[in-house]
This record gives structure tokens, C-alpha cells and sequence, in this order.
């Protein structure tokens, strides 16, 4: 066993001296940040860090050549003496001589037209060498806050466990990662991380993974949330203009033409900066491009800097991506918020085909003990070194986590917390306990959304207690959570009680058990399309009471699990008594001469008559979900499921009623419904939801066991979407207890047709077409066209969409604006 144990220490040893390392800077001593470094002949390679600073482990026995390339300096060999190591090798780059080739002088060509159509032309060539791999990955992941404020809308933000400085300035998110990578185009990937690190967590498991980190030029379009125009896509001279600023030659004497990508309309989804074409190959030597926030409708992004670097092999005669770094700069209210991820891609194993069985579901996987490995493994493994302030923040966050996870830590910051105060009992208090993991909370009545007003209870409040334990959360994902939320009404002066528990055996396959139980006011519709928020202004300021509301006490039992990948099976019985309710209130702002209608969703006029007589019965409910061709990743501490998005997702539900009071109310009913998003290129998002039903023995069941179908009386939208509701449809109109069918259609340019109109373009905001349909065995076909405009606002503040709304029903029946608010939901 010693002999073993020095054996290790001994090639241990050989592996830590083989290396060189050093600075690099210009030729006035100013260090050169990410500077790629490379083997010779080889795809072993890594870069400078933000300091200049590097370290490189040689991998040949013979004596290597090493480069070092940097756009704009001229790239620098130096042959290594392997009896000499290991070896500090400093480096002064020079910058290039750049030249132009004399054809430039005619005025009436531009050469870069000529290249650009040249590399466009080539790029099926050049992407097949490339298109399937092994290779090794790393990848470094750094934030940074600035200015962050006390507070944020009244909540305090605290010092993100002691990230931040008293100036809120600090690194917020300091992660690592190496992994073993396969990877075919166009998308199939297979990933094993073997090593985690994430600053301030001893057990952290970094989401740095290769899977968010391809972005590749040679395809058309490059996705960001929106489809950027790649500048060599087949349709890039339509969106672009381009200049060659320059020519160089590399260390294998190719020469490089360096392009200037110019953005012919500034709205639309295109990249802005340089590319680096190799002539005769037209390979991409390297990028960088800028992304602007706007052009993507991430208003809150300034703008983002992708960088990539290609080294070139003379024995395999392949351009491969060695290095890529993406730069983010955002912010908001005078906060600033930077970020930079680094990619260091070698020991490429370039393959005709893989085997059958190499890549599955499984896109990722973390192994056990990637989150274990010692200082001296990352010290020894990783390509770029830390810079004075990342090797600060890691010990500094440690040393912080350490203290911050201790029992005396932990039980002093409880104490000063758990601190009663009389004000808690408007505002809200909670008690914790760090260290055993488990919390009790209550709620306040002085929170937003706590207070509201039906014609039913009139004002209303809403409390509650709450228990959570995470004690094994970290290990497995087991919780349990218990809550109780209690409402009472004013006009009607009374308290209704509603309990819930819930626990959560692991993260694998996600099996939950819950119960529920107590009284509480329910919509008619189940799923409330009308929100309390709404409700009230509505019910308050005009007078229009939608909400229409009946009496429940129930109990029931659910259990829910994932039971192959893709398929989630939920199953819930639940014994029901309802009751009828009437107004009992008048009161508004304004408009007191008018009335409210009655609370019966039949006969709105009928003040006296209720929809429905009490009963009772019990429902059987069986929902089954199922996202095809679902991927997911693997940790130690769980399962998660990665939507395909190429896929539909389908559901199948089967609802039964039993035990009844009278027999009539007893039914069955199947249902299914398939929502799809199409993303067409650059053109935008297409998404489509659809539903069916049928009712079985449902002749005279209860209307409160009728489908009902979202409407909206209110002219307000609460989501970023409309693919879930008709926006000029009553409420009840068109229930049933029959057959049944809606379709939901929504197209959203993305900026891509908006993008090309005058003056509307200024708007920066993206177009939105709509159809929708509902088909009902008793009533005739109903039918909405829309269109409209979303991501409208002021400055970074885009959260207003404006929609015309056409309905038919029998012929035309009305027409309307929509007005959707996107922050409504947080009032709830």
C-alpha cells in the first residue's frame, strides 16, 4: 500500500512539473487578458485569465511547440525543452502588421462581399469535419453585483451570504466545471461531469455544463431566447453589410481575413463586430460579436460580447473551436450586473459515427463525486488560472460558509430573527430553525394580495400558518410541507379554514403524496380565470361583479409520480359538499345607483334563485402528462427533466363522480388536450393548445360539473400569452355538459415583421396574431381573430401588450381592445 501510495505521489509529481507557465503582455507591459495558447498539432489548449496570467501541462514527450494567439498580436512558437521543465516562460506580443490586398482600391468592390459569399458557400464543407466528437470541456462561470441596493421593492436583499460589500458590490456566483463531452449535430449531446465546484458551497453542483454553451456560427441561426442571424447564414446579406478592415497571416502561414459585421437595420435579431475568415478554406478563424439586449427582448441586458477562437491541425487538416467566452453586462434601477463564462475545449477525438446506444435521454450527468475533488486536483486540472480576486473569493466564501453553517452561526442569527414584535402580527413573522431545517411561518393581513372584495363576502382577508421542512433536501429532495390559510368575509361575516399537506419522498421520480381539506369559496370555472385583483377593481371602480362564487368544504387524498421519463401520472379523490351563495353587498366607489348582478351565473337578474341545490358527492380524478421525447439531467441529488422542445407535451385526464346525494349528479367525463411551441427560425414562435372532452351520463348533473371555458369580460390580460382564453367570450356562456373542443393559436413574430415597418420599428416590441375556436354539442361554433403588440413599455420596462379582438358567433358578434398587464400576477 506505500508503495502504491508513493507511486501516485511520484507520477502525481511528473504530471504537476510538465508544465509551463508565465504572463503575457503587449510590448508595454500591459497584460493581456484570454489569450489562446496551444499545443502544436494538437487540440490540447488553454488561455490566459484576466490578469494575463497562465498555466499550461504539456502532453507530448518530445519536445512541443506551443503558440500563442491573440486577435490583433502577432502569433508567437516557442519550442519547449522538456528536460527544462518545469519553466515560467513570459511572453511580450506584438501587434499585427495588417495589411490589405491591393484589389481593395477599387472602389466599386467590396472584397468582404466576395469572402463572406465565399465562407457561406463553404459552410456545409467546413461544419462536416467537425460535426461529431469527443472531447473534454471546461468551463468557468463568474457575477458580479454593483450598487445593489438595501432593498428591492421593499424586500430585503440581503448580503447573498456574505457576497456582497457595504457598498453592494461583490462576485455573487464564482463556479467550475470539467467534463467529457460527445456531441453530433445538430443537437444530439452526451455529458459527464466530472468535477463541480461552486464558491461558498462545499456541496455545490455548478450548472456551467456544455449543454448551454454551444453557439455555432456555421448554422444559420444562433439562439439566444430569440434566433440571431449567424453572419455567414445563407440569407446573412440580406440582414448585414460588411467591410474587411484587414489581413494577417497565422503561425501555418494561412492568411486571415479579418471582417467587420455591420448590422443593416438596428432592430432585428443580428450580431454586431468581427469575423476572422481563412482564406481558400473559408474556415471561421474566430469571433467577436456583440448582442444587444433589445435585439433579443431582454430589455434589461445591455449587451452581451460571444468570443470564439479556432485552432487548426495540419495532421487531420480540421478547424476546431479551442476557446469561446460570452460576456453579459445588465442592469437596472442604477444596479450593474456583469457576468463571464469561459469555455476551454480540448483533446478533441474527431469519429465517423457513434455507436447506437451512445446518446439517450440522459443529455447530463453529474457523477457522485465531482463536487469532492480537492484544492490540489483544480490546482493541478484547471486550464485557466484564478485571478488574485476569483482565488479571494473562494477562500473568503469558504471560510463564510463554514461560519455561516455553524450550530452557534446558525442559532445566533435565529435568535435575532425569530424576534417577536407586535407589528408581525399585521405584517407577518417567521420563525426558523437553520440548523434542524425547518421554518413556521404566518402570514400577515397587511400583505399585497391579502386583501380583496366579491359582492359574496365583500372585503375579504386572507391569513395563514405554514410549515416546511427540508431537512433531507439536500441529499434526496425529500420535503414535507404543511399550511392551513384562513379567510374571512365582512359582509357575510364569516371565517372559512383550508389545510394542506404535502411531502415529497425524493427528486427522482418525484413522488408526492398530499392531502387537503376545509372550507373555502370556489369559482364556478376551476380555473378561475377571473383573478381576485381584477375582481376588485372590476367589482369596486364599475360595478361589474364576474366573479361568481359557490360554498365548498371538501377533503381529499392525491398522490402524484413520474412513472417512466416523460410521463407524469396524478390521481386525487375528494368527497365535496357545495353550497349556493347570494350577494351580500351593494357597496362599489362608484356608480351607486347601479346594481350587481346576481351571484347565479344562469340568471344574473335572479337575486333570489341559485344555479344549483346543496349536495354532496365524491370525485375520482386521473391526469396523465406526457412530454415526449424528454430529455434530462442526472445529479446525485435528483432527476430533472429537460423538455424537448421539437415535441408536443400531451395530457389525458378521466374524471369521475360518485356517492352522490341524488343519483343524476353522478358523471363521467375524459378529456385530453396537446400544447406545441414551433419555432420557425428567425420568423418567430408559433404556439398552439388544444382540448377535447366528452361528458358520459352527465344529463342533469350540477352546473358547477359543467366545463366551463376561460373567458374574459374584463378587457384586462394577466399573462404573457393568450393561449388559454377567449378574450371576448362570457364567462358562462358556452358551458357544457357534452362534447366539447377549443383550439388556441398564437404567432409571435419576435421582432421579425415589426422589425421591417417604419417608425413602428421604434417601438421595439414584437407582433401577435391569433386565432381561436370553441365547438360545443349545444351551442354554435365561436370563433376569435387577434392582433396585436407585445413587449411595450417605457425604456427597460416592457410589460404592456395591446390587443384587437374580433369575435363570431353566428356571424359577427363583437369586437374589443385587450389591454394585458403582465405584472398583475403578483399582486395574487
Amino acid at each position: 500500500m506505500i508503495k502504491i501510495y508513493f507511486l501516485l505521489l511520484f507520477l502525481l509529481s511528473i504530471a504537476i512539473q510538465a508544465q509551463i507557465k508565465g504572463t503575457i503582455s503587449d510590448d508595454k507591459g500591459n497584460p493581456l487578458p484570454f489569450v489562446t495558447i496551444l499545443q502544436q498539432n494538437t487540440y490540447n489548449g488553454t488561455t490566459s485569465n484576466e490578469q494575463g496570467y497562465y498555466e499550461f501541462a504539456l502532453r507530448k514527450k518530445d519536445n512541443p511547440i506551443v503558440t500563442f494567439q491573440f486577435l490583433g498580436f502577432k502569433t508567437q512558437k516557442v519550442t519547449i525543452d522538456l528536460d527544462k521543465l518545469p519553466s515560467t516562460l513570459n511572453i511580450k506580443m506584438v501587434e499585427e502588421s495588417f495589411s490589405l490586398n491591393e484589389v481593395v482600391i477599387n472602389k466599386k468592390v467590396n472584397p468582404a462581399i466576395a469572402i463572406i459569399k465565399n465562407a457561406i458557400a463553404s459552410r456545409k464543407e467546413n461544419t462536416k469535419k467537425s460535426d461529431r466528437f469527443n472531447a473534454d470541456f471546461y468551463s468557468r462561470g463568474i457575477f458580479r453585483l454593483k450598487n445593489a441596493p438595501k432593498k428591492i421593492l421593499g424586500q430585503k436583499i440581503g448580503d447573498f451570504n456574505g457576497a456582497l460589500d457595504s457598498t453592494g458590490t461583490g462576485i455573487i456566483s464564482l463556479s467550475e466545471t470539467f467534463s467529457k463531452i460527445s456531441f453530433e449535430k445538430p443537437d444530439n449531446l452526451k455529458e459527464v461531469v466530472t468535477a463541480s465546484k461552486v464558491s461558498g458551497r462545499d456541496n455545490g453542483y455548478s450548472y456551467n455544463t456544455a449543454r448551454s454553451s454551444f453557439y455555432d456560427i456555421y448554422d444559420n441561426t444562433v439562439d439566444f431566447g430569440i434566433k440571431l442571424i449567424s453572419p455567414i447564414a445563407s440569407n446573412a446579406l440580406a440582414y448585414y453589410d460588411y467591410k474587411l478592415e484587414s489581413t494577417f497571416f497565422d503561425d501555418n502561414q494561412k492568411m486571415i481575413n479579418k471582417i467587420k459585421v455591420i448590422a443593416k437595420r438596428d432592430s432585428e435579431p443580428v450580431f454586431e463586430g468581427y469575423i476572422y475568415i481563412v482564406e481558400d478554406s473559408w474556415a471561421i478563424y474566430a469571433v467577436e460579436l456583440d448582442i444587444k439586449g433589445y435585439r433579443i427582448k431582454e430589455e434589461f441586458l445591455d449587451i452581451m460580447t460571444l468570443k470564439q477562437n479556432f485552432s487548426y491541425n495540419n495532421s487531420n487538416k480540421i478547424w476546431a473551436k479551442n476557446t469561446q467566452s460570452l460576456e453579459i453586462v445588465a442592469g437596472a434601477f442604477g444596479i450593474k450586473f456583469t457576468g463571464k463564462y469561459n469555455y476551454v475545449y480540448s483533446n478533441y477525438e474527431f469519429i465517423n459515427s457513434f455507436s447506437p446506444k451512445t446518446f439517450t435521454n440522459e443529455i447530463t450527468r453529474i457523477e457522485l463525486t465531482s463536487n469532492k475533488k480537492d484544492s490540489l486536483f483544480w490546482t493541478t486540472n484547471r486550464p485557466i488560472p484564478l485571478t488574485t480576486e476569483e482565488s479571494t473569493d473562494y477562500i473568503r466564501k469558504d471560510s463564510i460558509y463554514k461560519i455561516r453553517n455553524s450550530q452557534m452561526y446558525l442559532d445566533s442569527i435565529d435568535e435575532k430573527g425569530n424576534k417577536f414584535k407586535l407589528t408581525k402580527l399585521l405584517t407577518g413573522y417567521t420563525f426558523n430553525n437553520s440548523s434542524e431545517k425547518y421554518s413556521l411561518k404566518y402570514d400577515g393581513i397587511l400583505n399585497i394580495g391579502s386583501l380583496s372584495f366579491n359582492t359574496v363576502q365583500g372585503y375579504n382577508l386572507d391569513s395563514g400558518f405554514s410549515f416546511t421542512s427540508r431537512k433531507k433536501q439536500e441529499s434526496n429532495g425529500e420535503y414535507t410541507a404543511i399550511s392551513s390559510k384562513f379567510n374571512y368575509g365582512f359582509a357575510e361575516d364569516r371565517l372559512r379554514v383550508t389545510g394542506q399537506f404535502i411531502h415529497r419522498f425524493n427528486n427522482q421520480n418525484y413522488a408526492t403524496l398530499y392531502l387537503t381539506g376545509g372550507s373555502s369559496v370556489k369559482q364556478f370555472n376551476a380555473n378561475e380565470p377571473i383573478s381576485k385583483a381584477i375582481n376588485t377593481i372590476s367589482s369596486l371602480a364599475f360595478k361589474n361583479n364576474f366573479m361568481k362564487l359557490y360554498n365548498l368544504e371538501a377533503v381529499g387524498i392525491g398522490f402524484s409520480q413520474d412513472i417512466a421519463n416523460g410521463v407524469n401520472l396524478n390521481s386525487k379523490i375528494e368527497y365535496q359538499q357545495r353550497k349556493p351563495l347570494f350577494n351580500n353587498t351593494d357597496y362599489s366607489f362608484f356608480s351607486k345607483d347601479d346594481f350587481y348582478t346576481s351571484n347565479n351565473p344562469l340568471a344574473p337578474n335572479d337575486l333570489i334563485n341559485s344555479a344549483f341545490t346543496p349536495h354532496h358527492l365524491t370525485k375520482i380524478n386521473v391526469l396523465a402528462r406526457i412530454n415526449f421525447g424528454n430529455k434530462y439531467a442526472s445529479r446525485p441529488d435528483g432527476k430533472f427533466n429537460i423538455r424537448n422542445e421539437k415535441y408536443p407535451i400531451l395530457y389525458i385526464a378521466y374524471e369521475k363522480a360518485i356517492a352522490a346525494n341524488e343519483k343524476n349528479y353522478e358523471f363521467d367525463q375524459i378529456s385530453t388536450r396537446l400544447t406545441y411551441d414551433l419555432t420557425i427560425g428567425n420568423k418567430g414562435t408559433a404556439g398552439i393548445n388544444l382540448r377535447a372532452g366528452k361528458f358520459l351520463n352527465a344529463e342533469n348533473i350540477t352546473f358547477i360539473d359543467y366545463k366551463h371555458f376561460n373567458g374574459n369580460q374584463t378587457r384586462i390580460g394577466q399573462t404573457d400569452r393568450y393561449l388559454n382564453v377567449f378574450n371576448l367570450l362570457p364567462y358562462y356562456s358556452n358551458s357544457t355538459n357534452n362534447s366539447y373542443f377549443e383550439l388556441h393559436s398564437e404567432y409571435n413574430d419576435k421582432g421579425f415583421i415589426m422589425n421591417k415597418i417604419p417608425l413602428l420599428n421604434k417601438l421595439k416590441s414584437t407582433l401577435n396574431l391569433g386565432f381561436h375556436a370553441l365547438s360545443t354539442s349545444n351551442n354554435q361554433p365561436y370563433r376569435e381573430i387577434t392582433a396585436g403588440l407585445d413587449n411595450l413599455g417605457f425604456g427597460k420596462f416592457k410589460i404592456l401588450r395591446v390587443d384587437y379582438v374580433r369575435s363570431y358567433q353566428n356571424g359577427f358578434q363583437s369586437d374589443g381592445v385587450i389591454f394585458g398587464l403582465k405584472f398583475l400576477n403578483i399582486l395574487e
